[in-house]
């Protein structure tokens, strides 16, 4: 049976769609009548993939209709689709020939299904970001508090961190009930918080950021959350290998907890010392163990189970 791929470019009004093999497009509003005659349009018995962008607020209804079709999901990186564009030789760039090259982006490189249990409520996305947002509000405001001199910003900038403070607990308490009324997702955060280093905010953030985790490979874990170091090598030179990429906040995340994973982890800190006695520096050392962290937590959620202390 002929497997068919469609590429989905998707704006704010409307949705552009390529069908591949035979070549077929199709070009619907962006909104749940549109959803319908897609889902008409595609025949899901032998649809293999259904390829499309992130595209902030304006993909996030597709992609929740689509799911609940059952529709096979691969949502790629914005980035690495542009590259392929390029390196096919497609430098113009329409809706139309987006579609075109999504969907030839999964014809040629079959990039991962979307699973269900790594669709994310957008509630608890919006929440995270908004959480963010917060925490950088709150270290501005203490940084101004320390050069404040006139009595009237002293006393507004000291009820702005007040405020800040109050809206913080009120998201961080509305994230944890989404997440405990989710069963899965309270599974999930129970399994990442028996891991030693890793606080209520950092599962948040892994949960949210990094859902995958739990269906990768250790590589693959380590290289999307852009910790895997990237080697330079040509010919007979060889430089310093370096991380880059991937999903920054989860690598700023797991920072603190590979801090405190050194302190307390008996492993972790013994892992920690033979590297700096190998000649590492500590920044090359605390980013293997952030690595140790993401690929315990990636083990630990695919086998469903809660850190321990090994028996010695």
């Amino acid at each position: 049976m002929t497997e068919i791929i469609i590429g989905a470019d998707i704006s704010k009004d409307h949705i552009d769609l390529h069908r591949l093999p035979d070549g077929e497009r199709l070009h619907v509003s962006n909104d749940r009548k549109g959803f319908a005659a897609i889902v008409k349009w595609i025949d899901s018995a032998t649809l293999d993939h259904l390829v499309y962008e992130p595209t902030g607020p304006y993909h996030k209804a597709f992609e929740c209709f689509m799911m609940t079709k059952g529709l096979r999901l691969s949502k790629v990186n914005p980035r690495f689709a542009r590259r392929f564009c390029e390196a096919a030789g497609r430098l113009a760039k329409t809706d139309r020939i987006d579609a075109e090259l999504l969907a030839r982006y999964g014809q040629f490189l079959q990039p991962r299904i979307l699973q269900t249990q790594t669709h994310i409520p957008s509630d608890l996305k919006e929440f995270h970001v908004a959480r963010q947002a917060l925490v950088k509000d709150r270290t501005a405001a203490k940084n101004r508090s320390k050069n404040l001199v006139n009595p009237l910003l002293k006393k507004q900038n000291a009820a702005r961190l007040r405020q800040i403070e109050s809206q913080l607990k009120a998201v961080t308490e509305s994230i944890m009930t989404l997440v405990s009324n989710d069963q899965t997702l309270k599974a999930r955060y129970d399994i990442l918080v028996s891991i030693p280093g890793l606080s209520q905010i950092t599962a948040f953030a892994l949960l949210i950021e990094m859902p995958e985790l739990g269906e990768l490979d250790e590589k693959a874990a380590a290289a999307l959350s852009g910790l895997a170091p990237m080697t330079r090598q040509s010919g007979r030179w060889t430089g310093r290998a370096f991380v880059t990429g991937g999903r920054a906040i989860v690598r700023h995340a797991l920072y603190m907890p590979a801090i405190v994973a050194i302190r307390f982890n008996r492993d972790m800190k013994a892992k920690y010392e033979s590297l700096c006695k190998a000649g590492k520096p500590p920044k090359v050392a605390i980013t293997a163990i952030m690595r140790k962290l993401i690929i315990l937590a990636n083990a630990l959620l695919r086998d469903n189970r809660k850190w321990h202390i090994k028996q010695s």
